[in-house]
């Protein structure tokens, strides 16, 4: 049905319509419209101006500045009018959320995730000039207890906040001993190596002795004639560490004792890696139980001297005697920290100075992503010592699953003892024991474990590859996020994306790459240089 102008409105109004629609019919079309066309009824030609690319961008950096102006300042809290009875835009929005279309479609909570709000907090995790520091509380008389000496019980699930602070603060020592390897990862065959500097995530310690780790195995002579530019990656002898001692009063204060730090970087070079092939269990040198056994590769690291280097084990010895003396009648705590090859030297070198001198302070070991070192005699051996050690595992790092077989895995101390009363009431206990303590693949877990899950973070892919799922800087963010283990990520997590965001884009969402891209960050990049170490998280 045609309803025309005449019927709708009155005689003497007519005119005065039919002039407005006609100017409206002549107006020009908005420039940034694609799909608008000069209308050939206006009065002159459109200019060239209005289609070109200057206007358009000069459109879009407008837009730009007024939404970075918009999100400078979020507000905290955000006071809304009650809803008016009986309003058609409140019943839409009540039967909306009544469907909860986020279960239904899962895009719908994406598209929740990418609101103004979400958008703000992710792009102050990638901003790196908004670096947040947690605030270090006192640890005071509770230090010990942060330390192990109750083997962390009640403070992992959920997850203590100084806890995650104290084990975050470690990992970057560990981070520091890899940046301050691959600064200079070449070391000379003809002379003992020159001091190094290190840049330490914490200025309240200083470094004190550098730490090498040679392999028992050599390559060919061939091989520099075939391959010549391998370089330090054929090299027997390398940087792997260091050892600090925390040299600040107030940082003393707080912690409750003068902590010394032995940080020790994973894989790097061939021969280290060949090392980690070597996975038969052998006995361990100077303990007098045959059934106390570690990786054969392990130990070659830790014991073998370098033609200009003395071996880790000695140093490590040299430098704890020296480092007890020089503060006899202090309050001392020694801890161990590495990243996979380093965590499993972690615990040889914890077993190595539990014993060096009478009265030894506490020791305990922060390792991340370790694979498992010895077999159970050899976690008898650390727990006769006292030592303390606290795992950081990641459920998809395969890396923790390796060397050995189930038969000797022992990754919880209560399952352990339930699977030996079990074995004293089964009349297999006595083939089963004699298995395990002869099979040179039976490998055990040492000390208590702190499982994260990559799955639980909110950027990284459920499917994340293994690099992903080993990376320190990964374990560091999964761990900033953990609360507990029936939690989801902390919402107020506030670590920096940015290293993790360089290094495994790829294993990123896209959600977050596609809009890390967009907030400039490569622009970014450029102008600000990336920090040796990330700061510690903030509650």
């Amino acid at each position: 049905m045609h309803i025309g102008v005449g019927h709708t409105l009155p005689a003497q109004n007519l005119h005065v319509f039919q002039a407005r629609r006609a100017s409206f019919k002549c107006r020009q079309p908005s420039p940034l419209n694609p799909l608008t066309k000069p209308n050939p009824c206006s009065q002159k030609p459109l200019s060239s101006a209005c289609f070109s690319t200057e206007s358009t961008r000069q459109h879009l950096s407008n837009l730009e500045k007024l939404l970075q102006k918009t999100n400078e300042a979020e507000p905290e809290q955000v006071i809304t009018k009650p809803p008016i009875n009986g309003s058609i835009g409140n019943k839409g929005k009540g039967l909306l959320e009544g469907l909860n279309l986020s279960r239904i479609w899962p895009e719908t909570k994406a598209a929740e995730e990418m609101s103004p709000r979400h958008l703000n907090r992710l792009q102050r995790l990638l901003s790196k000039s908004n670096m947040e520091y947690s605030p270090r509380n006192s640890l005071g008389s509770r230090w010990r207890e942060y330390h192990g000496c109750n083997d962390w019980s009640g403070l992992l699930d959920p997850l203590d906040e100084n806890l995650r602070r104290e084990v975050v603060r470690y990992g970057e020592f560990v981070q520091a001993a890899y940046h301050g390897f691959h600064s200079n990862p070449a070391m000379s065959t003809n002379q003992a190596p020159l001091p190094r500097h290190v840049a330490l995530p914490d200025r309240s310690y200083k470094l004190t002795k550098s730490l090498y780790a040679t392999s028992s195995i050599g390559l060919p002579d061939w091989v520099d004639d075939v391959a010549p530019d391998l370089g330090w990656m054929t090299q027997r002898s390398s940087w792997i560490g260091y050892v600090a001692v925390c040299d600040d009063r107030r940082e003393i204060q707080r912690m409750g004792r003068r902590d010394i730090v032995i940080a020790l970087r994973g894989t790097a070079t061939c021969m280290e890696w060949a090392e980690n092939l070597r996975a038969q269990l052998v006995r361990i040198p100077e303990s007098d139980n045959p059934t106390q056994k570690v990786e054969c590769g392990f130990l070659s690291l830790h014991k073998t001297p370098g033609a200009h280097v003395p071996s880790l084990a000695e140093s490590v010895v040299e430098e704890v005697k020296r480092l007890m003396e020089t503060y006899k009648g202090e309050s001392l705590s020694i801890t161990i920290t590495g990243h996979s090859l380093g965590a499993a030297l972690s615990l040889l070198v914890a077993d190595e100075i539990s014993s060096c001198a009478p009265h030894v302070p506490p020791i305990a070991v922060f390792s991340f992503g370790g694979p498992r070192v010895g077999n159970k005699g050899f976690v008898n051996r650390l727990n006769e010592k006292n030592v303390k050690v606290l795992r950081i595992v990641n459920n998809q790092d395969l890396i923790t699953r390796v060397p050995g077989i189930f038969i000797g895995e022992g990754s919880n101390q209560q399952q352990q003892e339930d699977l030996q009363k079990k074995q004293r009431n089964d009349g297999f206990g006595k083939v089963f024991n004699m298995v395990d303590n002869n099979n040179p693949w039976a490998y055990s877990h040492v000390g208590t474990e702190l499982r994260v899950d990559t799955k639980m973070s909110p950027y990284l892919k459920p499917d994340a590859d293994m690099a992903c799922c080993h990376d320190l800087e990964a374990y560091l963010h999964l761990v900033d996020g953990f609360l507990s283990s029936n939690c989801p990520f902390r919402s107020n997590a506030k670590r920096s994306l940015v290293k993790l965001v360089n290094d495994q884009r790829s294993n990123m969402k896209q959600l977050y790459t596609h809009k890390s891209l967009s907030l400039n960050l490569e622009r970014d990049r450029l102008r600000v240089p990336i920090p040796s170490c990330l700061p510690s998280p903030s509650r």
